[in-house]
């Protein structure tokens, strides 16, 4: 199980995949924005390496997934493609299903983002009934993996 203070890094190289332009290909305004690191996708790596550290912790049960709930972050220097970004997350609060990190992340020259993110520990069965109610009110299709 997960203990506050408990510590985890990952690291990740940057892609040209995840650069402004490519986070929404149909956005004519992300078109004009440099090739830097996306903050959509600095947020999706932040939630990844929380994920991880439950991971590394075993802190789920057999069913059980993690779901972000909450995230505040800044995004304080741009990040090319090819440089590593290193992400580093403490857990600083444990009640009930829900886990909360401090995070911080840097390239190689700079500390790109810091903040906090918060998970939840759900069903994973009992989620994706809640999700084929809904998509049945709604007329639209579930796409479970």
């Amino acid at each position: 199980m997960i203990e506050v203070g408990s510590k985890s890094t990952m690291t990740y190289q940057v892609p040209v995949e995840r650069t402004v332009p490519r986070l929404l290909p149909e956005s004519p305004q992300f078109q004009t924005v440099p090739n830097v690191f996306a903050t959509g996708y600095m947020v999706a790596l932040i939630e990844w390496a929380c994920m991880e550290h439950l991971d590394e912790t075993h802190h789920l049960e057999h069913g059980q997934v993690s779901v972000g709930t909450h995230i505040d972050a800044s995004h304080t220097a741009a990040t090319l493609p090819g440089q590593t970004v290193t992400v580093e997350t403490t857990c600083t609060k444990v009640d009930g299903r829900t886990v909360e990190f401090e995070f911080v992340a840097r390239d190689e020259r700079d500390v790109i983002t810091t903040g906090r993110h918060e998970r939840a520990v759900i069903d994973k069965e009992r989620f994706h009934g809640g999700l084929r109610k809904k998509a049945e009110a709604v007329g639209v299709e579930v796409h479970a993996d």
